[in-house]
């Protein structure tokens, strides 16, 4: 073995072992607090790389707060206080099982740094203008949680997929859409800046879960009956890539899907 490939090699294993502290049990304290984790990228699931890469298991080892999907594309998923819930293409939330696997979701152990009052009336524009006043620094990562009461909210799922999977603009073509009024509810959720582009959402992604843990998704419009916001800042990025035959090795980057992303999103 020549003296690269051992630098490879060792460079391997250190990266190995960092993944691995990441990943301990949650008791370890390992993960150092304002640290959004991310399982695989944003371009990667436009692409259709919808096999799992985690289980849900360990997501409780990354924080306590965040959003994604599951394996196949099976819904949205919205995780809250360490527990993982599931809103499948029938509007339903679900539990899943901690050996089911995601294939792209955002992680943080939520610590609020702001609070702001929601006032009745507030729709997702005006909503987006109220965090934005309240946590100006908008290069850095922060995770939303809105709590409170909706004079009605629009969200959406989308359908299990089945090999050879589309592109996500294909499936959100015919996504399910769902409208709820007077429902109380928890938004979770992150503001991302916009040199996340390929990797992450920039600007606003936020998932619903209603109080009774009955109804939720991927959030497309709203207006507040009343309710709290808090903003957790962040400032530490960490990425867990696909390994093995996931085919993340062999997806176009140099691709721009922004469009994609805006019409999947929206």
């Amino acid at each position: 073995m020549n003296y690269s490939i051992k630098q490879t090699v060792r460079s391997s294993a250190r990266l190995v072992a960092v993944l691995a502290c990441l990943v301990a049990a949650a008791g370890c304290h390992t993960i150092p607090r304002d640290t959004v984790t991310q399982v695989s990228t944003i371009d990667a699931l436009l692409a259709g790389a919808y096999d799992g890469v985690v289980p849900c298991a360990k997501l409780a080892t990354l924080g306590d707060f965040g959003i994604g999907t599951f394996a196949g594309l099976d819904g949205e998923m919205v995780f809250l206080n360490r527990e993982v819930y599931q809103v499948r293409a029938d509007g339903h939330v679900y539990r899943p099982v901690g050996t089911v696997t995601t294939p792209f979701a955002s992680i943080v152990e939520f610590k609020g740094d702001f609070t702001a009052k929601v006032d009745s009336g507030t729709d997702y524009p005006a909503f987006q203008r109220l965090v934005d006043a309240s946590s100006p620094r908008t290069n850095l990562l922060c995770a939303v949680k809105f709590e409170g009461k909706f004079r009605h909210i629009q969200t959406r799922s989308v359908p299990a997929q089945t090999k050879p999977y589309p592109p996500l603009v294909e499936v959100t073509q015919h996504q399910p859409v769902f409208k709820y009024a007077e429902l109380e509810g928890t938004l979770v959720g992150f503001r991302l800046p916009s040199f996340v582009k390929g990797v992450n959402v920039p600007g606003y992604h936020l998932h619903f879960l209603s109080k009774d843990r009955q109804f939720g998704g991927h959030v497309l419009s709203f207006e507040v009956e009343n309710g709290v916001v808090t903003l957790d800042d962040c400032h530490q990025y960490v990425m867990i890539l696909p390994q093995g035959e996931s085919g993340f090795g062999h997806i176009n980057f140099n691709q721009d899907r922004s469009h994609e992303l805006e019409k999947a999103e929206k």
